[in-house]
């Protein structure tokens, strides 16, 4: 993964006609404990003088495992890498857009997991995890904006990605989409969340923050019968 961040960073910086650095990849394991985790926040910092944008964009699904089944070991792993890793993240950001006065946003990928209606069975850590995510969300947002620093969630459905590809091309996934999905469309990465995320750093929302933006092409609507196709 370093050496292909390195490799994009490369390309971004080709980019610059005036030679200003871009991008530079710094390798950190979210899930790391705090002190680790500063130290590259702080090194990101030094590199450009400053952070405008954070997004926290890790996270795994851990083992599908009944409320019953799962591990207190498989529960913490999760929650590391879905809710402590990205507080910590940015808990150390903050602080340093609070001292240096330049205000900021910070975009969280949640899950519609983490919603009421975005449910699935075996994942009672990662649907946790994810509404944890909408409610930090939610308290930062009221924190920081004394700061001017806005805060705000996105919480995809099921996307098109190297990861859901052969998910994707399952008959009944297909099924479903037509039947129950309003904008009958399987998502994708780009431009789905690309876009939201673009508007969410851009000045068009800086009156924006607190908000869970739910990105399902009506999926979680209530009323739809959601399993009637399965």
């Amino acid at each position: 993964m370093i050496k292909i961040s390195r490799t994009l960073c490369s390309e971004i910086n080709s980019l610059s006609s005036t030679g200003i650095q871009l991008a530079a990849p710094i390798e950190l394991d979210v899930s790391s404990d705090a002190a680790t985790i500063q130290k590259a926040v702080k090194q990101a910092w030094d590199i450009f003088g400053k952070i405008d944008v954070l997004i926290n964009n890790a996270g795994i699904r851990g083992n599908v495992k009944t409320s019953l089944d799962l591990t207190e070991d498989e529960w913490n792993t999760v929650f590391r890498t879905n809710l402590t890793g990205p507080w910590l993240v940015s808990k150390y950001v903050c602080s340093l857009m609070r001292d240096s006065k330049r205000g900021g946003s910070v975009i969280n990928v949640s899950s519609i997991s983490g919603l009421h209606r975005g449910l699935f069975f075996g994942g009672v850590a990662y649907a946790c995890s994810k509404g944890g995510v909408d409610t930090m969300t939610r308290m930062m947002a009221i924190e920081l904006g004394v700061y001017n620093i806005r805060v705000n969630s996105i919480a995809p459905g099921l996307l098109k990605s190297e990861i859901t590809q052969g998910l994707m091309q399952k008959e009944w996934l297909k099924n479903v989409t037509d039947r129950i999905i309003p904008l009958k469309v399987q998502q994708t990465v780009d431009p789905g969340i690309t876009s939201l995320v673009r508007y969410l750093i851009h000045d068009s929302s800086r009156y924006v923050s607190g908000n869970i933006y739910i990105l399902d092409s009506g999926t979680t609507l209530p009323g739809l019968p959601i399993f009637s196709s399965l």
